[in-house]
């Protein structure tokens, strides 16, 4: 077995690993994997995800012979137990996930459900409240439709789509304008409210009920998930901490998580 990892045409010695890892700020990803590692150590895998898991390792990977496996196996040292380990990793993952979180999902979903929901709508926004008054009285008389003065008068990019935005998730947008949209009767035109610097008239277009499918589950699985991995961090020792960047560089933390 080798007793140094072999990188293009540098072998590192054992002692030269971290320092290697430490120069090239790989450290943040070496942490990351260990306490999702540690997390998902008790989960076992039938024989046949394993079997399955490995046929799909081995075609990635091109190692389309028993030689060219055990090669592969010899060059980073892995026995034949760390080789399924590695394979079935992301499937173990995904068990993780679905044995912590799994059963709380509905109850999750429906405490969350307004966020989830999508709405379409119409915008039209100027810093001049006497501007949004006079659109607004075109628009309700039927002088001119929301769109064409949308595409005329308003000062954001939904000027470039006839005043349309959406679909888009209602917890993503600021609450106070989420609450106005959600009050709102589809297909009415409200007359202009003040936000910020700018005076807006609104029109819901649609509201999209959000649905417990299985994409959902998946994404809400991984937000559990995210949480749990933050909580994980705040852990760690101060130390650790520097490493990761926390407080200094979420993207970073973020980065590692998706990996």
């Amino acid at each position: 077995m080798n007793t140094s990892l072999q990188i293009g045409e540098h072998a590192l010695l054992p002692n030269e690993i971290l320092p290697f890892l430490a120069s090239y700020n790989l450290i943040p990803q070496l942490l990351s994997q260990s306490i999702i590692e540690s997390a998902i150590a008790p989960i076992i895998c039938t024989p046949a995800e394993t079997t399955q898991a490995l046929e799909q390792f081995y075609q990635q990977w091109d190692l389309t012979s028993e030689q060219k496996i055990q090669d592969w196996c010899l060059r980073y040292g892995l026995t034949q137990e760390q080789l399924e380990l590695f394979a079935t990793r992301k499937l173990r993952v995904e068990k993780f996930k679905q044995i912590t979180w799994g059963h709380q999902l509905e109850s999750y979903f429906l405490k969350y459900k307004r966020h989830f929901d999508k709405v379409i709508y119409s915008l039209i926004r100027t810093d001049s409240r006497g501007t949004a008054n006079e659109l607004y009285f075109r628009i309700t008389e039927g002088e001119q439709s929301f769109a064409e003065l949308a595409r005329e008068y308003s000062q954001g990019p939904e000027a470039d789509t006839s005043g349309i935005i959406g679909p888009v998730e209602v917890g993503t947008i600021t609450p106070n304008f989420a609450q106005l949209l959600c009050t709102s009767q589809v297909g009415i035109v409200q007359a202009p409210v003040a936000f910020g610097e700018s005076w807006v008239i609104v029109r819901v277009e649609k509201f999209i009920t959000a649905q417990l499918d299985n994409f959902m589950r998946q994404r809400l699985l991984q937000e559990n998930f995210e949480a749990w991995f933050q909580q994980q961090l705040s852990q760690l020792s101060p130390e650790e901490k520097t490493w990761m960047g926390i407080n200094t560089k979420p993207a970073q933390i973020q980065q590692a998580i998706a990996a």
